[in-house]
This record gives structure tokens, C-alpha cells and sequence, in this order.
């Protein structure tokens, strides 16, 4: 017989097992600069947090996506004994390679986890309003960090769309100008279409409309008076005042012919040094998983 996991009951369940969710983050609009927008993000808790962390790395970003509006009981839809497995890998850090790998390097567990956070922060500020790319279930993944689509009241048109870079590093400055800028410039000028259409396809497809449909819609995504750009990350509190914001995301202007409101900077801030509480947090996610009852079937 296979073996799968439940949630064991927790002292902060009301009439269900499991984790009762409030909001595991505190998401803000602050102020940046006339070339931007910001957005300020701090952890309102962690258990909570690093509870949907661990389900989304099982794969199951639509059920952390049903606990968040319905601020229902963290618990997985299913899982199983390999399951829980591989996803205590992606939140592990290993540093020498091996075979089987046991965990990702620092900095690909830091980011996975962050990616994360930042699609959490979406779904609190923004619920079911948009149209949202699941994070990459893979520490090692590339390409798109987030995509969000907004349509008008009759789920027949795009009304915006928002590309994500999401950060996790120790120079926020330097990858702001040398990697965020440049592959937003990129976006701008519509080079790697292809990608951003396809993602775009598959989050209209979900909303329910048809294929013909989605792939009609899709092409608003390449329209620049629609596109906006988000660039966020994760800092400690040393980064959280308006000169520092201003100081980290000076030359957002660079990417042209759009509103201030078209440029966000996000900043998740972190109460201790910001790759410490991320290890923490991970920690408390394997902690979750590891409190999931093995049950037969």
C-alpha cells in the first residue's frame, strides 16, 4: 500500500486541523520616488508563512492559492511519503554536489523561496483580481520569475499585465542595474515574446476561456501602454526607509515611454539578516513537513 500524509492538529485550529491562516504577510504601498511605485512586505507569520512554502514546493500552488482566499486551514491537498521528500530537497542547501542530491546551493534555495514569497505577496495584494503564474517548483528553474494578468470586468480583455523579476541576493543594487534593468529593457522591446505569450495562454486558459479565445487575448501582453514591470527583493532592515528605496531603485527610469505607476519596486523586509531569517524560514517549512502524519491506504 501507498503512504500519504496528513496535517497533524494544531492548537491554533479552530474547527479544523491544521494551521488556521490570517494573512502570513503585511503587504503596503509606500513611497519611492516620481519615476516608481513601492511596495513594502513584512512576514506576519512565520509558521503560516513557511507553511505555504512547503505546499507550494509539492506542487500544489493552487491549493496554497485556495487557503489564501479562503484563509482555510494550511494543509495539502495530498501528499505522500516521496512527495514530502522531494520538497524538503528544494528547501535544503547543499553545497557540495552529490548523488542523490540531498539539497540546491544556498543561493538557489534562497531563491526558490523567496519566488515564493513574492507570489504570495501578489495573491494577498491583488486575490482574485488577477490571474497569477505559479512559481517554478524547481530551485534550479529559469526564465519568467512571475507573470500577472489583470482583465476587465467581463473576463474578455487584458486590461494589464505584469512581468515579475524576483531578487534574492547580496548586491540588490548591482543585480537592480546589471541584471533587473536589462531584462526589463529586453521585455520592453518585446524580445523573447514568446515566452511571456505562452504563460500568458496558459493563465486564460485556467480562467476558463476557450483555447481560440486565450490565444486572441494572449497578444496584449507584447502592448506596452499595458505592461508593467516589478522588480522586488528581499532585504534586510538596513534597506527599509525612502532614501534607501530611492538609493536601490534609482534609474528605473530607464526603461521608457511609460507611467511610474507601469514601475514597482518591492522590498520583503526581513527582521534579521535576510539570508539567516530566509534559512529559518526554511527550517520551518521542513519542520511542517515533517509534522505531516504518514496514514495508509
Amino acid at each position: 500500500m501507498r503512504k500519504i500524509l496528513t496535517a497533524k492538529p494544531e492548537t491554533k485550529a479552530s474547527k479544523d486541523d491544521g494551521i488556521v491562516l490570517g494573512q502570513p504577510l503585511q503587504c503596503q504601498v509606500c513611497d519611492i520616488d516620481e519615476s516608481c511605485v513601492g511596495e513594502r512586505w513584512v512576514c506576519a507569520n512565520d509558521d503560516e508563512l513557511a507553511a505555504l512554502i512547503a505546499i507550494v514546493a509539492m506542487g500544489q500552488a493552487t491549493q496554497a492559492s485556495y487557503i489564501l482566499k479562503e484563509l482555510a486551514p494550511a494543509e495539502p491537498a495530498y501528499t505522500f511519503h516521496d512527495l514530502r521528500k522531494e520538497a524538503k530537497i528544494k528547501l535544503t542547501v547543499q553545497d557540495t554536489v552529490s548523488n542523490p542530491r540531498t539539497g540546491y546551493p544556498k543561493w538557489q534555495r534562497d531563491g526558490f523561496v523567496f519566488e515564493v514569497i513574492s507570489w504570495i505577496a501578489a495573491k494577498i495584494t491583488h486575490g482574485d483580481q488577477a490571474l497569477l503564474k505559479s512559481p517554478h517548483i524547481s530551485a534550479t528553474s529559469q526564465g519568467l520569475d512571475g507573470l500577472m494578468l489583470q482583465l476587465n470586468d467581463g473576463s474578455n480583455a487584458v486590461e494589464s499585465s505584469t512581468v515579475f523579476e524576483d531578487k534574492c541576493t547580496d548586491d540588490p543594487r548591482k543585480t537592480f542595474l546589471a541584471k533587473v534593468v536589462p531584462g526589463f529593457l529586453d521585455r520592453h522591446q518585446n524580445l523573447r515574446s514568446a515566452e511571456i505569450i505562452d504563460a500568458a495562454c496558459a493563465l486564460l486558459r485556467i480562467a476558463g476561456l476557450a483555447d481560440k479565445d486565450a490565444a486572441r487575448l494572449s497578444a496584449a501582453v507584447t502592448e506596452i501602454a499595458k505592461r508593467k514591470y516589478r522588480a522586488a527583493f528581499s532585504l534586510s532592515s538596513h534597506y527599509d526607509s525612502l532614501a534607501a528605496r530611492q538609493s536601490l531603485f534609482a534609474d528605473y527610469d530607464r526603461i521608457k515611454g511609460i507611467t511610474a505607476q507601469q514601475r514597482i519596486g518591492a522590498s520583503l523586509i526581513t527582521p534579521i539578516d535576510m539570508r539567516d531569517w530566509i534559512a529559518e524560514l526554511a527550517e520551518r517549512a521542513i519542520g511542517y513537513l515533517d509534522s505531516l502524519e504518514v496514514e495508509e491506504i
